[in-house]
């Protein structure tokens, strides 16, 4: 990834681009999730191939990319399927520790991909 960066300053200096705004651009961009990436989807963040976290800017990574923030975390979907319930909101069914939590795809179930919910959200 920082391959990328050093390309793109260059290519900015060599062709008279506004690397600045170029760059401003990518990082109010928001990141999209899931994204498809070289082994398979992602619902959050990566450091693949980076020593830093990093999100695709397309559902398919097609290059263009940006680091990601501590405003880029996984978003819940609803509603979610979870054994044979439908839910529209957190829930702390299935939680061990009591904790809410949701599904980061509309099928649990299948995708087994979730993330704990703020305490606001219990």
């Amino acid at each position: 990834m920082r391959h990328s960066v050093v390309w793109m300053l260059l290519a900015g200096g060599l062709w008279g681009l506004d690397v600045c705004s170029v760059l401003a651009v990518l990082s109010n961009t928001s990141c999209i999730f899931p994204f498809s990436y070289v082994d398979g989807i992602h619902f959050s963040c990566t450091s693949i191939h980076s020593d830093y976290d990093w999100c695709s800017l397309d559902s398919t990574f097609r290059g263009r990319w940006r680091y990601c923030t501590a405003k880029d975390p996984p978003v819940c979907v609803f509603p979610f399927t979870f054994k044979k319930w439908c839910f529209r909101q957190c829930t702390k069914k299935g939680y061990v520790l009591g904790r809410s939590w949701c599904s980061l795809t509309h099928n649990f179930n299948k995708d087994r991909k979730w993330k704990q919910c703020s305490p606001q959200h219990t």
